[in-house]
């Protein structure tokens, strides 16, 4: 049976699944997590088939020297052994294969199937996100190796949010600086494009509805939708702006970097470690950038943490309700999102004055609708899959699918 694989590249992760074509759709059958890349890295199979949950059916340790980690082998032999699982361990063959790609910029608002031109063009932008291009585009060219018969389509965490108006995307800076693409693009676009498409098969009148969507995790960000278009976001240039998040500082007064320079002496490097992996929750807490880990803390600065945390949400909720003129949804969904219904509690308390307001017992029970019956704004907690969407974009894309 012919597969689809999707590869998901994180600087020190790889998560993999494979979906097949089912009634005009895709459905998963398994996925996979390798997590730690620097070694020993945790590699964990799940099977989807029967189980929408996943029922875990194989899991190892990959040593530092398995991963050639010090050649910066390690995302290709990750994904070597990852095809060789699939291959030795199931009757499919890998007939497509779909990316996520952090970046699009202005070149790239809908996916495409990968050739050398876009490739060249994909490359162009790694300034934009130092931290994450490279290792989306180092797996592109590791399946070009080793599936070289199977078309490849890149799909774009920033193009859901191309319909952002100018005057919510452009900062007031000189226009040529915004020429050359210093702009706000937003970040987590599959995911909140899932969430919306979830929705809409749920009951097609919310997918028309006025939508503030929370995709809360060690990288978090919240977009405003109407009417299933983007209309703003937290997160801009990079995905370092916005929310405070598990090590990045979210918003952060410029100043502050000039500061840095000028008393601290920090060169660009020393800052960009400081802004995306020293701050946020770990920053603050001093503690851990796991908000589990937080919650179970007696440590007073891990509740600083996660309390600065629900804050910024909260304040964003209405910055975000400003740009929609008004909100009739709102979605928890990434990690914390879905699973934490503490932060959750604390959020739609503090949104209580936009007629917010939870169902205790649905809320703890991680239930789908989590809103009381007498609130204004209809709350859900809904586990995105970006993967599902990366699926669906490529089968589309190269016609398999309409």
């Amino acid at each position: 049976m012919n597969m689809i694989l999707i590869v998901n590249a994180g600087s020190s992760s790889l998560k993999c699944s494979l979906f097949d074509v089912d009634q005009g759709d895709v459905k998963q059958h398994y996925r996979v997590k390798v997590a730690n890349l620097a070694g020993p890295a945790r590699l964990e199979i799940y099977d989807h088939a029967e189980n929408i949950d996943g029922v875990l059916v194989d899991k190892e340790t990959l040593s530092a020297e398995q991963l050639d980690v010090a050649h910066g082998n390690a995302h290709a032999q990750a994904l070597k052994v990852v095809i060789d699982w699939i291959t030795h361990n199931t009757r499919y063959k890998i007939a497509w294969v779909g990316h996520r790609v952090v970046h699009g910029g202005t070149f790239f608002t809908a996916p495409v199937e990968v050739n050398a031109d876009n490739l060249a063009q994909l490359e162009s932008l790694i300034p934009l996100a130092p931290l994450h291009q490279p290792y989306n585009l180092k797996l592109i060219e590791l399946c070009r190796e080793f599936l070289p018969d199977c078309p490849q389509v890149a799909c774009f965490d920033t193009a859901f949010h191309a319909t952002i108006p100018h005057v919510a995307s452009h900062f007031a800076l000189p226009r040529q600086l915004t020429n050359e693409g210093v702009r706000r693009y937003g970040f987590h676009g599959l995911s909140y494009e899932y969430i919306h498409d979830k929705l809409s098969r749920l009951d097609p009148e919310l997918g028309s509805k006025r939508l503030v969507v929370a995709h809360l995790g060690a990288g978090s960000s919240m977009c405003a939708i109407n009417e299933g278009q983007s209309v703003a976001s937290t997160m801009g240039f990079t995905a370092v702006e916005g929310l405070p998040m598990g090590s990045r500082c979210g918003q952060l007064d410029l100043g502050v970097i000039l500061y840095l320079m000028r008393e601290h002496k920090m060169s660009v490097d020393d800052i960009e470690s400081l802004l995306y992996k020293q701050s946020g929750w770990q920053g603050v807490s001093g503690v851990s950038s796991d908000m589990l880990t937080l919650h179970q803390s007696d440590n007073p600065h891990a509740q600083e943490a996660i309390d600065m945390f629900v804050y910024r949400i909260a304040r964003e909720t209405g910055s975000l309700a400003a740009a929609l003129g008004g909100v009739d949804v709102f979605v928890f969904t990434g990690g914390v999102g879905e699973n934490d219904a503490q932060v959750r509690a604390q959020v739609a308390h503090q949104n209580e004055w936009l007629g917010m307001k939870l169902d205790p017992a649905r809320n703890e029970g991680n239930e789908y609708l989590i809103s009381a019956d007498d609130s204004r704004i209809k709350v859900f907690a809904i586990p995105t899959n970006e993967e599902k969407m990366i699926a669906r974009h490529t089968l589309r894309t190269l016609g398999v699918i309409a």
